[in-house]
């Protein structure tokens, strides 16, 4: 093998794990980053992502569905336009709200 070979590789090597590691960050990026809202009065029961009022710790923990002082993360902007039993507007809401 040619030196000119061994440093296509090397080169090649690099580029393949610098992808990866580009990929392999890309997934750990917070939510936030990402564009993602916390959406309350979305979630079924035992299904929202965290916050659960009084009584609760975290994820999985909404006692009802479409729970008001419950959340989910959804993609940015679409929060306001899904569906909500519990609302007073029919949708979910960005900030918690009473049952």
């Amino acid at each position: 093998m040619t030196e000119e070979n061994i440093m296509d590789r090397r080169m090649l090597s690099l580029a393949l794990a610098g992808a990866l590691t580009t990929a392999l960050t890309a997934g750990a990026t917070p939510a936030a980053a990402q564009g993602m809202e916390k959406c309350y009065g979305i979630a079924l029961k035992g299904q929202n992502d965290c916050k659960a009022g009084a009584g609760t710790t975290c994820a999985g923990t909404s006692k009802v569905d479409y729970q008001g002082d419950a959340w989910k993360n959804v993609p940015a902007g679409t929060c306001e336009k899904t569906a909500s039993k519990s609302s007073k507007t029919g949708f979910g809401m960005l900030k918690e709200f009473k049952s």
